[in-house]
């Protein structure tokens, strides 16, 4: 993974609008989850999810640092003391935003409110735009991108799709506390690897 100071890249960053906001190369994406002490040890050891982990509930993944940093509490948040970096294929990514539906029919382009129902109870993937936040947790105008899995794209992405699962926990304590010291936060290196709005 890469780290740049949080006040060198925000700089770069749009204020508003819907962007997916990651680390990406040419062919993989780094996706964020946050677990117990259990799920995350097991996904470590074995490159995989399984053990404590459940398929049978939908599960989240967030492109975007901070936006899992706030959901997190930067791994104060029980439950979620764990921070994973999940690096997948960029191939993988995309199949899985063209599968989304909008968790929300005002938010989707369907033409009535029973056919996105439809979707959405058929639809193996839920896509969910959030405020993106500050390292402090502060409200921004931006929009950040959370995608939950369940069934067969949740089995694939969790036993098969995954090409390495990082437990980043001891930098995500150790930057917590510049999370308000702008001038000395790092974070990993992001940029807009596809904007909505």
């Amino acid at each position: 993974m890469k780290f740049e100071a949080y006040k060198t890249q925000v700089k770069h960053w749009p204020e508003n609008g819907k962007h997916i906001m990651a680390q990406f190369d040419e062919d993989t994406i780094i996706v964020y989850q946050a677990y117990s002490d259990a799920i995350a040890d097991f996904a470590v050891k074995h490159q995989y999810f399984g053990g404590a982990y459940s398929y049978t509930r939908m599960s989240w993944i967030k492109p975007n640092f901070l936006w899992m940093m706030f959901r997190s509490g930067w791994a104060q948040k029980a439950g979620q003391v764990r921070v994973l970096a999940i690096r997948i294929k960029r191939s993988f990514f995309d199949e899985i935003l063209a599968q989304a539906i909008p968790s929300s029919f005002a938010a989707s382009e369907f033409p009535t409110q029973e056919i996105w129902k439809q979707a959405i109870e058929t639809s193996d993937v839920r896509l969910q735009w959030d405020p993106d936040h500050d390292p402090v947790g502060n409200c921004l105008p931006r929009r950040a991108l959370q995608l939950g899995l369940r069934g067969e794209m949740l089995t694939r992405y969790g036993k098969k799709e995954i090409l390495e699962i990082t437990d980043i926990t001891p930098f995500v304590l150790q930057q917590f506390a510049h999370a308000d010291l702008p001038e000395q936060l790092l974070i990993p290196t992001e940029s807009i690897y596809r904007s909505c709005i």
